[in-house]
């Protein structure tokens, strides 16, 4: 069973018509650079592995470029009905290229059904810059089989998750912010609760296209009732596989490119994965404080500032067996 959420929607930036592109189901929000519809799920009855599959497409200017080559963050979120929203799929797009990505978000099954708001995100300037295609797939698997995104952590397949709690989305977490207290939320896990996890997306930007957050380190902490439970470092060293993607980054004077550039967490042309966190340990039934904190994000000065994309739900189980019913 599939689902097309938004299929070639326009993405855009037009403070003076924002609907320009809207349709019947599709509305824009943000001078066109964010879109949104509201429909109903149902999936079928048993336990599904849930595949969100988004693709963008640049629109072509002429036969030879076209209107955004440059990267741009994006996402699709789901917007619950308490809590801020969800980033189902979070990725940057790539210099100007096609991309898709496809990702198991099978941990999201208690929310992915009855009616559910979504919204496709691309921090674009330029109208027309880009299309979006949205798409849940649903298929049935077997009880043993284990979801794609449980490979990392899991020493046995737990079953189908019985909640999701949203925590925090911030799309611009700057230092300024980072002083006055972090990104916090307060949560209560449900009674009967066996197991917590934390899932964390996160990537670090800057405003001029130099250095810090983009291109320096920096350390990502995460602390549940004031206790830190990890510690890590976003950085993806990987980006120069993207190259193909990108036909319109630049090359520089000593013959590198733009998009091979390490960077935190991301790469252009690519999505960004969540750092997942057991916490069972330390969230307990009962109510919790979470907060998460960038180490020395570098302050607004006259070239420009960092800051960081963040977003952290949690995913719990009871010991239910079965899923919730539609």
């Amino acid at each position: 069973m599939t689902v097309h959420v938004f299929y070639r929607d326009a993405i855009h930036f037009t403070p003076d018509d924002p609907a320009r592109w809207d349709t019947p189901t599709v509305r824009a929000h943000d001078d066109g650079r964010v879109i949104e519809r509201t429909l109903r799920l149902d999936p079928p009855a048993g336990r599904v592995r849930i595949l969100a599959r988004v693709t963008t497409h640049p629109i072509p200017k002429d036969e030879q470029s076209v209107h955004d080559k440059w990267d741009r963050a994006g996402n699709v979120q789901l917007v619950p009905r308490d809590g801020p929203p969800i980033e189902i799929v979070k990725f940057v797009t790539a210099y100007g290229g096609e991309t898709e990505h496809v990702i198991d978000v099978s941990q999201l099954a208690p929310l992915l059904r009855g009616e559910c708001k979504f919204r496709g995100f691309v921090d674009t300037w330029v109208s027309p810059a880009w299309r979006m295609d949205f798409s849940l797939t649903f298929e049935p698997v077997a009880e043993e089989s284990r979801p794609d995104w449980m490979e990392e952590w899991a020493d046995e397949d737990p079953g189908p998750p019985s909640w999701v709690i949203p925590l925090v989305y911030e799309p611009e977490f700057t230092h300024e912010k980072e002083l006055a207290g972090g990104l916090s939320a307060s949560v209560e896990v449900p009674e009967g609760t066996t197991r917590v996890l934390v899932q964390y997306l996160v990537s670090g930007h800057c405003t001029d296209g130099r250095d810090a957050d983009e291109f320096v380190s920096k350390e990502n902490v995460l602390f549940v009732d004031g206790s830190e439970v990890h510690r890590f470092r976003p950085w993806r060293a990987d980006c120069r596989e993207f190259r193909d993607v990108n036909p319109y980054c630049r090359r520089w004077f000593d013959g590198s490119w733009s998009a091979d550039f390490s960077r935190s967490g991301w790469c252009p042309g690519d999505a960004v994965r969540p750092v997942v966190v057991d916490v069972t340990d330390t969230m307990t039934p009962g109510p919790h404080e979470f907060r998460c904190s960038v180490t020395n994000i570098r302050p607004k000065d006259d070239s420009g500032y960092g800051y960081w994309r963040v977003s952290a739900y949690l995913v719990g189980w009871s010991g239910r067996e079965d899923p919730p019913g539609p």
